[in-house]
């Protein structure tokens, strides 16, 4: 942060990066004021679209992600209809860096004529996409997945884009009531589902998990 308390990052190049073995998408790194931020991109090339998708991760960062890989399944599946955006963090775990990854992730896509973004974080990055969110016009609406409430008590901020919160009732590292809390802090429009029999990465719930995300936000953009 700044003196004044203002986030400060901007891009200065966008340079090739090959992603994990067996990873899809296009890999890139976007050359930051504060260090270079890996990051994998899902478009159609021939499909011209102003929609757009970020995708961030836990504590530890990384692309591997909840639902067993959903993430990257869906960001594949839906690349005609919205551009994707996987990013990992310069300094995971530390919630002011991660929120200025994600928005220079939006500056990005910004910059490729993309106007209407969704955030989407899991656990961790549930609380960076929440913190992140108010901060950009760009921005217009945020999925936290397992979130925990460190750093998530500005969720009425994010209003009036809608919030989408979805937790697992099992979840033994962040329980079902973070989200419920967040959902009390959240001012409308905001959902929360709770998914029975689910854990913390959701790997239980994958298939419903993938239907209500791609609805939801394909609502957003509809």
């Amino acid at each position: 942060m700044t003196p004044d308390g203002e986030l400060s990052i901007h891009i200065e190049d966008v340079a090739p990066w090959k992603p994990p073995d067996g990873q899809p998408g296009r890999g890139m790194l976007l050359r930051t004021n504060r260090g270079d931020i890996q990051a994998v991109i899902h478009n159609d090339k021939s499909s011209k679209t102003s929609k757009a998708v970020i995708w961030v991760y836990g504590a530890r960062g990384g692309f591997v992600g909840p639902g067993n890989g959903l993430y990257t399944e869906l960001a594949e599946e839906m690349k005609s209809q919205f551009t994707s955006l996987r990013l990992d963090y310069r300094f995971p775990n530390d919630i002011p860096e991660c929120v200025m990854d994600t928005l220079a992730g939006v500056s990005f896509l910004k910059a490729t004529d993309h106007s209407e973004i969704v955030l989407v974080g899991h656990s961790f990055g549930g609380a960076v996409v929440i913190s992140a969110a108010p901060l950009s016009d760009e921005v217009k609406a945020v999925v936290a997945l397992s979130s925990q409430t460190y750093g998530a008590s500005n969720a009425g901020a994010v209003s009036p884009r809608p919030m989408l919160l979805v937790h697992g009732s099992d979840d033994t590292r962040l329980p079902p009531r973070c989200s419920e809390q967040i959902y009390q802090w959240a001012d409308e429009p905001k959902e929360l589902h709770i998914m029975q029999g689910a854990g913390h990465r959701l790997d239980e719930c994958k298939d419903e998990l993938r239907i209500l995300l791609r609805d939801w936000i394909l609502g957003i953009f509809n």
